[in-house]
C-alpha cells in the first residue's frame, strides 16, 4: 500500500530547499507511528518519492508526497498522524491510500496552476501574448540555456481585479514553463516584490481535460 499525501508550504517555510524539505520529511514520517516502508542497505530510510519540486522562494497549496507502507492504514488515520507530526506551515490537506500498482506521481503530472502577485504584468501585456504565436525566451535546463518559444506552454492565463496574474502552464520533464520566466518574456524583468504561489499540479483527464493530480487517482 502507498500513502499519497498532498500538503502546502506557506511563507514562512519558502526559503526551505527541497533537498531539506526531503530531509524533513524523513524525520517527521519516523514520528508518525505509522507502518513505513523502510529501504535495504546500511542507510534505511523511507521509501517516499515527490510529485514535483518547488522552487526556492515560492508557497504553495499543493504538494504531493508518495509514501510506501508496510501495512495497510486507514486514509483518515494517516491524515491525522501526519498532521501531528508536521508543523503549521506544512498543512496536511489531503490523503488517499492507493494499490503498490498504482503510476507513480511524477511521471502523471502534465501542467500546474500558479497565482502571481506583484508580477507588473498589465492586460495589454497579456493580450499581446496571447495574440503571439511565437515567444522566445532562454529556459534552462540540464544541458545550458536554450532559447526556446515558450507560447505553447502557457494554457491559460488571465489577471484578476486587483492585478494578480493566474496562469496554467505546462510541467513536464520536457517541456516546462515556470512562472517568473513567463512573467519576464511579459515585462522584461522579474520585479523584486513578485511572489508566486501553486494552486495545483495537474494530470491528464479525459478528452484531454487537465484535471488535479490527486482526481487522478
Amino acid at each position: 500500500m502507498r500513502m499519497i499525501v498532498r500538503f502546502g508550504k506557506r511563507a514562512r517555510l519558502r526559503f526551505i530547499s527541497h533537498l531539506d524539505l526531503q530531509r524533513f520529511f524523513q524525520r517527521a514520517l519516523n514520528r508518525t507511528g505509522l507502518p513505513i516502508a523502510f529501504s535495504n542497505g546500511f542507510n534505511p530510510h523511507p521509501v517516499m518519492a515527490f510529485g514535483s519540486a518547488l522552487a526556492l522562494g515560492w508557497t504553495s497549496e499543493y504538494e504531493v508526497i508518495d509514501v510506501k507502507l508496510a501495512e495497510d492504514v486507514d486514509a483518515l488515520a494517516a491524515k491525522e498522524a501526519m498532521q501531528a507530526a508536521l508543523p503549521e506551515d506544512l498543512p496536511v490537506l489531503e490523503v488517499k491510500m492507493v494499490g503498490d500498482r498504482t503510476p507513480s506521481m511524477m511521471p502523471l503530472v502534465c501542467a500546474a496552476r500558479y497565482r502571481i502577485e506583484n508580477s507588473g504584468v498589465t492586460q495589454e501585456m497579456l493580450d499581446r501574448f496571447r495574440q503571439a504565436e511565437t515567444v522566445m525566451a532562454v529556459r534552462k535546463t540540464k544541458s545550458g540555456e536554450k532559447e526556446v518559444n515558450i507560447r505553447p506552454m502557457a494554457y491559460e492565463f488571465a489577471l484578476t481585479e486587483d492585478g494578480t496574474l493566474l496562469a496554467e502552464l505546462s510541467l513536464t520533464p520536457e517541456n516546462t514553463l515556470k512562472p517568473d520566466l513567463m512573467v519576464k518574456a511579459l515585462t522584461g524583468e522579474i520585479p523584486e516584490g513578485m511572489r508566486i504561489h501553486r494552486t495545483s499540479l495537474l494530470a491528464e483527464g479525459e478528452r484531454g481535460r487537465r484535471i488535479p493530480l490527486m482526481e487522478k487517482l
